[in-house]
């Protein structure tokens, strides 16, 4: 099942366009050229993001 999308912050969002677009870069150079390391990172910032916006949902 696909977790949703959460809500990303500014730097969490410049983060992501930046990894992105080396991602993209990637993709030029080739289909054999392994993205694995982006998509990793990637991966992590938006695990991040779920956890700090289900942390803020959460009553202390």
């Amino acid at each position: 099942m696909a977790q949703p999308e959460p809500q990303l912050t500014v730097s969490e969002k410049t983060k992501a366009a930046w990894l992105i677009a080396r991602m993209a870069k990637r993709a030029v150079a080739g289909p054999e050229v392994d993205q694995s390391d982006l998509e990793r990172k990637l991966d992590r910032l938006l695990d991040a993001a779920r956890k700090r916006e289900a942390e803020s949902k959460s009553p202390r």
